[in-house]
């Protein structure tokens, strides 16, 4: 297999033409769904039956008791209803699933992680599919917009302990933004030719006479939501490299598209409701400015040289999808580890070492470029803030971000955001690497070795949930550790931003000055980019060393 540059060269272009068209747009009506205050008719419903006051704002304690609240109901849900399967309609004859993966899985799904440590055909059945895993992927996909959008008010409000509604937020997010975008997106999906039934197919091969059943099932449907929604997790075992979940190159375009359409369109959102557009301007240049530079990494890696597996294959083929070829798979895997997707059209152990490494560096970025569905914004505006700090010791002034002081609390806050996931991946993987019987599970050896265990808690505290193909993740020990992994990668960030919301809203304006550190424009920009590369991705430098550096060295 062959890259070809000019079929990258032309995807890349299309990508960026389409989503700077819809940049705008799109942006301007997330704002408008923020900023609203009427309700839609299923919204008024669900507020109804929950019980909630859609008129009564909350502090950042109670919006965040709220998020966790609401996370931890889903978590036990999920597990309880996955243990029943057996009892479940659309189970066929599956029966209830393994309490470790049940657990994981779990956790992984309502973490917006997508961790799969199961084969989906063998493992769980339509109603488990349906009603738990692609339910999930709408409300953790919601929960990362709601919080940064919490994050936003805080900047944009004066002298109030109020950050909105979580409820609230939560309805709206998922009645008017991704059902209608998963809606139109699975049609599509439908068209190009992703498979959406209620059915297994039988298949008669008429060379052997042999009969081979094939899983069916609402695809289209949950791939939508899998990639708008930066989830990740595949109706199939090969997830986006299944001939079901992605026919065709178009549609393995239009995937990437779709992962990268709303982080994209969020900073517009940022810019309109803190009334000053450069800076969401500014933010999406720096997220557009990473993510072109890692997909041209990627693809120069993979066009470049060959790994471990490709190498004993003859050269490039083995772990790629043959109907895509090497340049889409590039664009693919650059793309969904800078999202917190996940989703695979490509083996990632089959990458080159290096094109491998760049994917490990896109999830230690914190994965925002353009990140998440919402973490990524929250993300690179915690970035911001230190940015501002950065700056403002440079000129000796107390550094503003926005009218709002940064001062000691707010560090803190912002330090221990950047330093959370780091020491996650760096000592659940030191622990690990110390233990013979659980590395048994990792069957490679050198740094390979070491680069899959790296990846997979690198993907796990990053809520990304891919993977280096050959760790087996079904065991006790690892179920826990990644599980421990996905939760406190989630959740432990959300507390540190809510809390710094909390702390700018309380704060009143302060009005710009000659000294006022600008926090838009090209100056601005290349402080943020380079605060991004240095803070975050060179705290793993050492772990990167001895893993995916050390094996393209020794190629």
């Amino acid at each position: 297999m062959t890259f070809n540059t000019a079929s990258f060269l032309i995807q890349v272009s299309a990508l960026l033409l389409a989503l700077a068209t819809l940049h705008k747009p799109l942006g301007l009506y997330l704002a408008r769904v923020f900023e609203g205050t009427t309700s839609t008719r299923p919204e008024r419903l669900f507020y109804r039956l929950a019980g909630v006051d859609a008129g009564t704002e909350q502090t950042w304690a109670v919006y965040l008791r709220s998020v966790l609240a609401f996370s931890a109901v889903s978590i036990l849900v999920v597990f309880l209803l996955q243990r029943l399967q057996g009892v479940l309609p659309g189970s066929g004859a599956l029966t209830g699933v393994d309490p470790w993966v049940a657990m994981n899985t779990a956790i992984s799904f309502v973490t917006n992680t997508n961790w799969q440590t199961y084969v989906p055909e063998t493992t769980v059945g339509i109603f488990v599919q349906m009603a738990l895993l692609a339910v999930q992927n709408f409300l953790s996909a919601a929960v990362g917009i709601v919080v940064a959008v919490a994050l936003i008010r805080g900047i944009a409000r004066t002298k109030t302990d109020r950050l909105g509604n979580f409820w609230v937020d939560l309805a709206r997010t998922t009645f008017r933004i991704l059902l209608p975008l998963a809606l139109v997106a699975a049609i599509v999906m439908v068209i190009g030719g992703v498979v959406q039934n209620f059915w297994p197919t039988d298949v008669i091969n008429q060379a052997t006479g042999a009969t081979q059943s094939i899983p069916g099932g609402p695809v289209a449907s949950q791939e939508a939501i899998k990639v708008l929604g930066t989830n990740g997790g595949g109706y199939f075992n090969a997830n986006s490299a299944h001939p079901f979940e992605n026919p065709n190159v178009f549609i393995s375009l239009f995937q990437v598209f779709l992962l990268l359409l709303i982080p994209s369109a969020l900073p517009y959102a940022f810019g309109r409701m803190v009334g000053d557009q450069k800076q969401g301007y500014t933010v999406a240049a720096v997220m557009g400015t990473l993510w072109l530079t890692s997909v041209s990494l990627t693809g120069w890696a993979v066009a470049a040289a060959q790994g471990t597996a490709t190498a004993a294959a003859g050269g490039l083929g083995e772990g790629f999808e043959q109907r895509f070829g090497a340049a889409p798979s590039a664009i693919f895997a650059a793309s969904t580890t800078l999202t917190s997707t996940g989703a695979v059209n490509v083996a990632h152990d089959s990458l080159p070492p290096l094109a491998g490494g760049v994917t490990m560096v896109n999830m230690m970025l914190g994965e925002v470029a353009p990140g998440g569905t919402g973490s990524g914004l929250y993300g690179m505006l915690i970035l911001s803030i230190i940015s501002v700090f950065i700056a403002g010791l440079m000129v000796g002034r107390t550094p503003e971000y926005l009218g709002k002081k940064i001062g000691p609390r707010q560090m803190k806050l912002a330090a221990m955001y950047i330093l959370v996931t780091p020491i996650l991946v760096l000592t659940l993987a030191g622990i690990t690497v110390l233990l013979p019987d659980v590395m048994a599970n990792v069957p490679a050896s050198g740094p390979h070795q070491f680069s899959e265990l790296l990846y997979a808690f690198t993907s796990g505290a990053n809520n990304n949930g891919s993977a280096f193909g050959g760790i087996t993740s079904s065991g006790p020990y690892l179920s826990a550790m990644l599980g421990i992994a996905m939760l406190l990668g989630r959740f432990l960030p959300i507390v540190l931003v809510l809390a710094l919301a909390g702390s700018f809203a309380r704060q009143g304006k302060i009005p710009l000055s000659a000294g006022t550190v600008p926090t838009h424009g090209p100056l601005f920009g290349a402080l943020l980019l380079g605060v991004t590369v240095i803070l975050t991705a060179l705290s793993y430098f050492p772990a990167l060393a001895l893993g995916p550096l050390a094996e393209g060295l020794l190629q």
